[in-house]
């Protein structure tokens, strides 16, 4: 037998189909010579600090850095039952062979490898290595299958990457929370998109517009705009001189212009344009992909190409023709399905994955029946392919430059000359620009009057806030200048980047602005001033770009693991020894907790949440829990007053208290009993006359 693990149980069935493994056991099928089973996304994990030391569990900055000579796992609690049905298939003695056939990227190889590690076999591993879920690419690629050990490089890459997340993650986090009383969460990827964020928000509020007038000359032909002037004197001095005069054309130039195809789709440029046409989030437009590519109606997502192989050419007639089919294009128009392949095909700008296409399962399927988001991204898919292998769009640009006074205006035109791949845009009403009208004709030395002259004022513009559509942009190129010659990898990976975006606004470091459809990524307070005290080493986006570059460099063996995270490790050890607090710090991070006194531990302000009054230092533990025991058995509640007083006095007056041997109350007045414990104690004292 051979075991097929697959990443989701979804893919699983899918696989379990072509293979003829037809019978439902608990937690995989079996049939015709296979196990087919599954993860659910990862099932094991980095273990947390506290598996090497439990004191690790209480926050402290003596213990930082905490940077493990050897990695330990755990499983996640919910995962488990899911984790021993593969571990019992793994060390089955019938198993000869396990074929990993998680999904075809890193973190695929992350997930598969962590299980197949975990459960400590040894038997002979191969790669499933597929972009379609359609039943011929998987029947396919079951023939094509792969020796895993090809892919060793890919985990020591993806192994790093989590690795390093955690280092930099638990030791930044923990080092900046206990500075500055407070959670902030810092991440090696996370925190240099928030600092773009943040100075981009920076650069807009500084921003001062710079005010410039232009004179408009116009009639019902046409219209004629001068330079722009930054003198508003000399603005209108120059509209009192055009006013009721004529122009005389002084030049016209014609010239062609061809504008080629678009490239296909890879993840990261869908994301953009299903942002910037439709609204969705990059973590919606993955979700809904993801959802296309296992219903088999789209290939491969998380894809860094916008090529195709050489051996995929001959199926691109067809895929255009189903493309042309399944789009609402209208009936009275006549649209011809293009095929030039030659502009799509090229296998040495393809490395895992092609570029994201529609599937032959296209054919005689109502993209009607998706739901909106799914229907919405295939039917731009399908629409990309169409363009891609489409005609060039010929246009002819006129400018025309007219005199006035000795003064200079100009006008421009174009004239569509053959609308070429925009016309199937055009025709769904998918176009994003506006055509420029055509100019009427002109000859140099034309006189032409009946202008009216009005001056127009204008400001100089702030840079733009980040939409997802600019941020993943700016993620996806920082640093290539700094990478001309090498390989480049930007900020994260286009699979991870839309869950970045996410992590930033659940943690309340980020949030989005704007109408329906065009929505701002701001940074909060708390995200501004996260990035204030944050040093160059933990927030530059540049410095981030190196090191995915240097996973990159891991999984095509030019760098080694263990040199990698030395460096990490190294940077981290230095950060949390050399770091100061900024100055002022209170100001940067005012509380929004109500200061109900000082912590007799620390001095530290004691402020209050839902389940207590606690020192504002997390190092420092003190806490009075409204919960408390103490209080619960006298039936009394811990109140603001109460805690204001052992603070304040180290005692309290107690009214009312019950008692649990007779039933009755009494008067008291409860004492701290502090000793640096865990727990925070208290003791009772009576009236002497009593």
């Amino acid at each position: 037998m051979k075991l097929v693990i697959a990443e989701k149980p979804s893919v699983a069935q899918s696989i379990a189909k072509v293979l003829g493994a037809a019978s439902k056991k608990d937690g995989y099928l079996e049939g015709n010579g296979y196990y087919v089973s599954w993860c659910v996304g990862h099932l094991v994990g980095l273990a947390p600090t506290e598996r090497y030391n439990e004191n690790y569990k209480k926050w402290d900055l003596k213990d930082l850095p905490i940077i493990p000579k050897n990695f330990e796992y755990e499983v996640s609690k919910d995962k488990e039952k899911q984790l021993k049905v593969l571990c019992k298939l793994l060390n089955s003695n019938d198993v000869e062979a396990v074929i990993n056939a998680c999904d075809a990227g890193r973190e695929g190889e992350l997930i598969f490898r962590l299980v197949y590690r975990f459960a400590k076999c040894q038997k002979p591993m191969q790669r499933l290595w597929i972009s379609s879920m359609e039943d011929t690419a998987i029947k396919q690629g079951f023939e094509k299958l792969k020796d895993g050990k090809e892919y060793d490089l890919l985990y020591e890459s993806a192994d790093c990457r989590q690795k390093a997340d955690w280092i930099v993650g638990i030791n930044a986090t923990r080092l900046f929370s206990l500075l500055y009383n407070q959670q902030l969460n810092v991440g090696r990827v996370m925190s240099p998109t928030l600092s773009m964020i943040v100075e981009r928000n920076a650069n807009i509020n500084a921003f001062q517009p710079t005010p410039f007038y232009t004179v408009v000359l116009e009639n019902k032909a046409v219209t004629f705009i001068s330079e722009k002037i930054e003198d508003k004197a000399k603005a209108e001095e120059l509209l009192s001189i055009c006013k009721n005069k004529h122009l005389v054309i002084s030049n016209v130039e014609s010239k062609e212009k061809t504008e080629k195809q678009p490239k296909l789709y890879d993840l990261t440029t869908l994301q953009r344009e299903v942002n910037r046409k439709l609204g969705f989030t990059a973590n919606q437009t993955l979700e809904y992909i993801q959802s296309l590519y296992e219903k088999k109606l789209c290939t491969y997502p998380r894809t860094d190409s916008r090529f195709l192989t050489e051996d995929m050419a001959d199926i691109l007639p067809e895929l255009s023709l189903y493309s042309l089919a399944a789009l609402p294009f209208p009936k009275d128009k006549e649209v011809n399905a293009p095929c030039n392949a030659r502009l799509v095909i090229d296998s040495g700008k393809v490395s895992d994955h092609h570029a994201i296409i529609p599937t032959k399962s296209l054919k005689n399927y109502d993209i009607e029946q998706l739901p909106y988001g799914e229907k919405a991204v295939l039917t731009l898919i399908a629409l990309r392919l169409l363009s891609s292998l489409g005609d060039n769009h010929i246009y002819s640009e006129t400018i025309a430059t007219a005199m006035c006074e000795d003064n200079t205006f100009t006008t421009k035109g174009k004239s569509i000359i053959q609308n070429g791949f925009k016309e199937y845009e055009k025709l769904l009403n998918l176009s994003e620009n506006k055509e420029e009208p055509a100019l009427p004709l002109m000859a140099e030395g034309e006189v032409l009057e009946n202008f009216t002259a009005q001056m127009k004022e204008g400001k100089t513009s702030a840079p733009k806030q980040f939409t997802e559509d600019t941020l993943l942009s700016a993620m996806e190129n920082t640093g290539k200048e700094e990478n001309i010659e090498k390989e480049f990898c930007g900020i994260g990976t286009p699979a991870t980047r839309s869950g970045i975006i996410e992590k930033l606004i659940s943690i309340n470091l980020l949030e989005r602005k704007g109408d329906k459809k065009t929505k701002y990524l701001v940074p909060t307070d708390k995200g501004n001033a996260l990035i204030t005290i944050l040093p160059e080493s933990i927030c530059s986006p540049i410095t981030t770009a190196e090191w995915e570059e240097k996973l990159k460099a891991i999984e095509l063996g030019e760098l080694s693991a263990d040199e990698f995270l030395d460096g990490i490790s190294k940077m981290t050890a230095s950060l949390v020894k050399t770091y100061d607090v900024v100055k002022g710090s209170q100001q940067i991070f005012p509380s929004d907790r109500a200061i109900v006194g000082k912590c007799p531990r620390c001095s530290n302000d004691v402020t209050e949440n839902k389940k207590g009054f606690c020192c504002n230092n997390k190092s420092c533990g003190f806490a009075l829990w409204k919960e408390n025991r103490f209080f619960t058995a006298k039936k009394k509640k811990l109140t603001e007053k109460i805690a204001k007083d052992l603070l304040q006095t180290g005692k309290s007056k107690l009214t009312g208290c019950y008692s649990e041997k007779t039933g009755k109350t009494y008067n008291a007045t409860v004492c701290l009993d502090d000793t640096g414990d865990k727990y925070v104690n208290f003791v009772l004292e009576f009236d002497k006359e009593k």
